[in-house]
């Protein structure tokens, strides 16, 4: 009797293990899972030796996001009796779900586990590799997971992160596509493919997906908080605060909603409201470059210059070529009054032959400042001219030939080939560097990445048509700014300005939020004298960067005078004229304005100003 008792719950247990991993049941909704875990709570509380009961009520916290909840239930069975090679795997679960994961992978390592569990515990190991950054180790483990539970979804989800940790777009997503083939309403699989149609499609595009996911699960914390996020990006903030409120209701101490709500503060230019937002998420997100640039943003506005340079110079440690961390950390080593600081902030940047006016203005006072009167003139110009110069590969710092030994060594490691395809574009060795790019592309085509490398090898080397065809494939896997505005580019050296044209237009239908793309739109309007649709997207522009732009407030300028209303443009071209004193396109023009208001002396003094300086 007893022993069959024994096989009887021996059994149960197996099968409730099995339940979980391979041919799993669709996910259930939360709300169904808080029911259920509330059942077996009460059936633990009558029968302190159950171990069935304790498993499943693992499970079921495992599946609400319930580290501690999940350890405390393993550790009631094992107490009970179970046999620590069946449920080490959970308990592992257990303690990564909580940050433990030195911990969970002791715990696998720490016996053996039976045979039915391998899946489990390699899926458990290949998450833990994964959080840690050891690609490799968490590519071996999936790879067995997948070979022990080839039909598990959630698995399947899992690895659909893993490949798009390794910028494999399409390995990407046939996995969560064939999650979802599993489980139709697996809303995690559906929520990880809403990410990943945000990033090959678009904003809008991801929308659906989004809906379908909490569709099949309401309470889907984290598809909720993506959700929020898009909803922002497209400038949907009363439904953006709509999802966050959801959110927060589930996982009210989630960073992430203080973060979005800190974002949607400094858009309102509320910065004291976004630094205590900020301040709320106690440190978990002060790693990541988006919190770092916020940061950095909103103590710089709100005067904390030395607080704004150490959020800057820590993302700069971790971003060297972030430029627009370097013109925060330059601005705010100038309001400090350290001139030196800002021009060694800046010229990784002035130093290049495209770049912009607001960083040669800074240069040139923080250079007038140290009294370096020639190369102040110099920078303001360059800033005159309000034309940016043709993008240079980032200068490598190593040897040539050395660079270019350990790329032919290892032609298909990023690491030792991208410096040797820089430093070959910057020799004038482009069929070199496409030889190079292409053997990298060949090797990663789900990799956005590997095609723009090529794209820019090609376009170096004046392949155009290589170029447009790199880029074409790049833009299928990532819909952003990198490949869009690159295609665009290539097309119109190619020769096909309605190509460019149609390029940027679909960018701007796709990341509304674009300021390049409507920067773009708004002068592919003014060549073929929309105007309206011209001060569209240029208003948009001002709107997100307010009146700091001059080509903008130019070209606001032009179209309302062609509308003919002198009133809008008069003062937009004074404030251009303001931030570029120097630039003689600014001054004619604000002169024919001046003119049509009967202001001659006016006029003909900046005519005569213009010409001075053209001399």
């Amino acid at each position: 009797m007893g022993f069959r008792r024994f096989w009887t719950g021996a059994l149960l247990i197996a099968a409730m293990l099995l339940g979980a991993c391979d041919g799993a049941p669709p996910a259930a909704p939360r709300d169904t899972l808080e029911r259920r875990r509330a059942t077996l709570q009460d059936a633990i509380a009558g029968n302190p030796t159950a171990i069935v009961p304790r498993v499943e009520l693992a499970r079921v916290a495992i599946a609400l996001g319930d580290g501690v909840g999940a350890e405390a239930a393993v550790k009631g069975a094992l107490g009970a009796g179970a046999k620590e090679a069946a449920l080490r795997p959970l308990l592992a679960r257990a303690y990564a779900m909580q940050g433990e994961r030195a911990r969970a992978l002791q715990t696998l390592d720490s016996g053996p586990i039976i045979p039915e569990m391998i899946g489990e515990a390699a899926w458990v190991a290949g998450d833990v590799h994964l959080a840690n950054g050891d690609l490799g180790a968490a590519r071996e483990a999936y790879d067995r997971a997948v070979h022990e539970l080839p039909r598990n979804a959630a698995l399947w989800v899992d690895v659909a992160r893993f490949r798009d940790a390794n910028a494999d777009v399409l390995g990407a997503r046939d996995a969560v596509d064939y999650a979802i083939e599993l489980d139709k309403a697996n809303s995690a699989a559906l929520a990880f493919k809403a990410n990943l149609v945000r990033t090959e499609e678009g904003l809008k595009a991801s929308l659906d997906w989004y809906d379908d996911a909490l569709a099949a699960d309401p309470d889907n914390a984290d598809a909720l908080i993506e959700q929020a996020a898009t909803l922002g990006d497209l400038g949907r903030y009363r439904d953006m605060l709509v999802a966050l409120r959801h959110a927060a209701t589930l996982v009210p101490r989630d960073p992430r909603l203080y973060y979005l709500q800190a974002v949607l503060a400094a858009r309102a230019d509320n910065y004291r409201l976004a630094r205590s937002l900020l301040q709320r998420t106690r440190g978990e997100l002060d790693g990541q470059p988006s919190f770092m640039l916020l940061s950095a943003i909103v103590e710089l506005e709100l005067g904390g210059e030395a607080v704004a340079a150490t959020w800057a110079d820590r993302l700069l440690a971790e971003q060297p070529g972030n430029f627009t961390a370097r013109r925060i950390l330059a601005a705010a080593d100038w309001a400090d009054g350290d001139a030196d600081g800002a021009i060694e902030a800046l010229l990784p940047v002035v130093d290049r032959p495209d770049a912009d006016s607001w960083s040669l203005l800074l240069a040139a006072r923080a250079a007038a400042e140290l009294g370096r009167r020639g190369e102040s003139a110099d920078y303001l110009a360059r800033a005159a001219t309000l034309m940016r110069g043709e993008a240079v590969p980032f200068a490598v710092s190593n040897d040539y030939g050395l660079l270019t030994m350990a790329a032919d060594a290892e032609p298909l490691d990023p690491a030792k080939a991208i410096p040797a395809i820089s430093a070959d574009i910057l020799s004038g060795n482009s069929a070199r560097a496409i030889g190079r790019a292409t053997r990298l592309r060949d090797a990663n085509r789900g990799v956005s990445d590997a095609h723009i490398l090529l794209g820019d090898a090609a376009l170096a080397g004046g392949r155009y048509d290589l170029a447009v065809q790199a880029y074409r494939a790049a833009r299928d896997l990532d819909a952003s700014e990198r490949a869009a505005l690159r295609l665009a580019n290539a097309l119109f050296r190619a020769g096909d300005a309605a190509g460019s044209g149609a390029a940027i237009l679909a960018l701007r239908d796709s990341q509304p939020s674009s300021i390049a793309a409507d920067r773009l739109a708004g002068h592919l309007a003014m060549d073929i004298e929309h105007w309206d649709q011209a001060i569209a997207h240029f208003e948009r522009v001002r709107s997100r960067i307010g009146n700091r732009d001059a080509v903008i407030l130019r070209e606001l300028a032009r179209a309302w005078a062609a509308k003919g209303d002198g009133d809008r443009a008069l003062p937009l071209i004074d404030r251009a004229y303001r931030l570029q004193p120097l630039n003689a396109g600014i001054m004619e023009f604000y002169a024919d304005l001046l003119d049509r208001r009967d202001k001659k002396q006016a006029a003909a003094d900046l005519r005569d100003k213009a010409a001075q300086i053209g001399r």
